[in-house]
Formats: C-alpha cells, sequence, structure tokens
C-alpha cells in the first residue's frame, strides 16, 4: 500500500453524504425508534416509575429491555431516569429472605404463610392533622386522620390485608384484624414480625399468638431497618397511592380506595425483590409473565425472531386498575 493512498483516505475520514469513505455500522443492540418512544411515554405518564420498573412492566408485556437501556432512552431525551422506585433493604423471597430479631438472631422466610409482618400506620386527611397550627395538629383521630393496620408475608411480599380505623386501635382490634386474615387466607403464620408497640407488646398480644401456636418476634427498638418488610410496604401505599388522591372522610370510600391499591399491589405491580414477578405468582407458585416467551425488535438479533415477531405492533395502551 502505498504512502499517497493512506493520505488519501485520512482526508476522508471526516467525510459526509450518502456514501462517505468512513461508515459507522448500526450497534446491534439498537432498539427501533417505536421503544424508545414507548419507554418515554411510559415515563411521562408514570413519572415515579423509575428504569427498573419500566423495564420489569415492559418485560411482562412481552417487550425484552434491560434497566440499562432503558436508563440510556431517558437520558437520551433529556430525563433523568433517577433510582428506582423499588429499593429493599432485606434478600429476595426466592433465597428465603431473613428478618432480624431484637435479639441479634434472624427469622427466615422459607415458604408463604411461614412469617407475617404487621404494623400501624397513620393517613391525614384534609379536615386537619397536616395543619402545623393548634388544635388540627394535635388530635390522631378521625375525622383529621385515619388509622390503618397492615399485614404482609413476608415469603412473596403479597399485602394479606388491612383494616381501618377511626383510633389508635387497641390490642384487641389488632388481634381481631389478624384473625380475620387468617380466616380469609386459612392459614397461620409461624411467627408474626411488629415492633414493640402497646398493641404488640400486651399480655393479650402474647396470649392470643400462644393460642393459636405463633412466635411474635419484635423489631429493635429505635433501629433503622428493623421490620423493612412492612415498612416498604406502607411507603409505597402511601407514595405511589394514598399521597396521589384526596383522603375521603368515609370510611367505605377509604376501604374502597386501599383495596383498589392493595389489589394492583399483588397482581400488576412488578417487585423488585422478586426479579419483576409479582407477590400473587410467589405467593400461588404460578408461571410468571416475566418468564414467558419475550420478542426481540432488534434487527441484527434472530435468537427469538420468527414471522410473528418479524411483523409485530406495539401499541401502548394505559388503563386505570379498578377504574
Amino acid at each position: 500500500m502505498k504512502p499517497t493512498t493512506i493520505a488519501s483516505w485520512l482526508k476522508r475520514i471526516d467525510e459526509s453524504g450518502r456514501a462517505p469513505l468512513v461508515q459507522v455500522r448500526e450497534p446491534v443492540n439498537k432498539f427501533p425508534d417505536l421503544v424508545r418512544y414507548l419507554v418515554c411515554r411510559l415515563k411521562v405518564l408514570s413519572p415515579s416509575m423509575g428504569r427498573k420498573r419500566i423495564a420489569q412492566t415492559l418485560t411482562r408485556a412481552g417487550l425484552r429491555l434491560s434497566a440499562s437501556t432503558v436508563g440510556r432512552m431517558l437520558k437520551d431525551q433529556g430525563r433523568d431516569p433517577g433510582r428506582p422506585v423499588e429499593a429493599e433493604a432485606t434478600a429476595p423471597a426466592d433465597t428465603g429472605g431473613a428478618q432480624r430479631r431484637a435479639d441479634g438472631r434472624t427469622v427466615t422466610a422459607k415458604r408463604p404463610n411461614h412469617v407475617w409482618h404487621v404494623d400501624l400506620t397513620v393517613v391525614p386527611t384534609t379536615a386537619g392533622f397536616w395543619a402545623p397550627w393548634f388544635p388540627l395538629s394535635l388530635p390522631q383521630v378521625w375525622p383529621f386522620c385515619w388509622w390503618v393496620a397492615c399485614a404482609v408475608d413476608h415469603y412473596s411480599r403479597l399485602a394479606l390485608g388491612f383494616a381501618v380505623l377511626k383510633k389508635q386501635p387497641s390490642s384487641a382490634a389488632v388481634r381481631a384484624f389478624l384473625g380475620r386474615a387468617i380466616g380469609k387466607i386459612e392459614a397461620c403464620p409461624k411467627y408474626i414480625v411488629c415492633d414493640q408497640g402497646p398493641q404488640f407488646a400486651s399480655a393479650g398480644f402474647k396470649v392470643w399468638c400462644q393460642g393459636k401456636n405463633i412466635r411474635p418476634r419484635y423489631g429493635a427498638a429505635h433501629r433503622y431497618g428493623s421490620i423493612a418488610v412492612i415498612e416498604r410496604f406502607i411507603k409505597s401505599l402511601k407514595d405511589e397511592w394514598l399521597r396521589r388522591l384526596i383522603i375521603p372522610l368515609r370510611l367505605k370510600a377509604m376501604r374502597a380506595d386501599l383495596s383498589a391499591y392493595v389489589s394492583w399491589f399483588n397482581e400488576r405491580r412488578p417487585h423488585q425483590a422478586l426479579d419483576g414477578r409479582t407477590p400473587h405468582e410467589i405467593y400461588e407458585g404460578v408461571a410468571s409473565l416475566s418468564q414467558a416467551r419475550r420478542f426481540d425488535l432488534r434487527p441484527t438479533c434472530t435468537a427469538d425472531r420468527d414471522d410473528a415477531a418479524s411483523n409485530l405492533q406495539l401499541t401502548l395502551l394505559v388503563t386505570y386498575h379498578e377504574g
């Protein structure tokens, strides 16, 4: 090869037009622009969804995407993919998971209904409690707020049930709520993990647990993450749902709103700690949509392509769960 030939090539490195000398091949992992549009549109419709949640949601619909790919698509559009909405401090359910007790030992969930988590939270209404001025800042009773009791299965992260109360529940009210949950599930846990509130630390609660052959386990007082599973569920409940609507003052309406979220959380929402599966799929042991056949729309990837995939049309359809 002559030096003049190399010099001629060097002059044409920056050549543009229809047939430049140096052409960059299209990356093998490049998706069609339609996929980028679907990702960005889904982010606009639900800004709280992180890149992992978007990737898992589209994967359940049959579109193969990774979280890093979603992140690049959002970044190219000038959007910050942000941190994932779901951030679990405990181990995934498919590896058993473990909840640390106050005495330093751990309780490991080995199957559904092996370990339950129970806790209480306060949900302020529009009538007060959130106001910084006296006297609306003092009373933690209805109509200023609702008290909500929640129970979650550790292994599957399934929301087992809830109770809405007008004031701070007594130990008897908590025991009645757990009794209804046990009757509905038709199963009794071996362990119940809770905090050291008066409802759970009372002698009546311990006697009730002993009668049902349940071992209560208490999280460490004033220690972050000691009851992380139930605290994470309550945070998701408030961030994804309760803080996005006007809290009703009618008990029936409040129960309906919570029921809608619980059914969506159990059956539709991909869970980070479950590798994109839903609590219902883990609890019932059914096949996950995340593991179903998926199509790869990249032109150079032919492993999963067939005649149906070559003519596949994508449509973003957003519906409202239970209206």
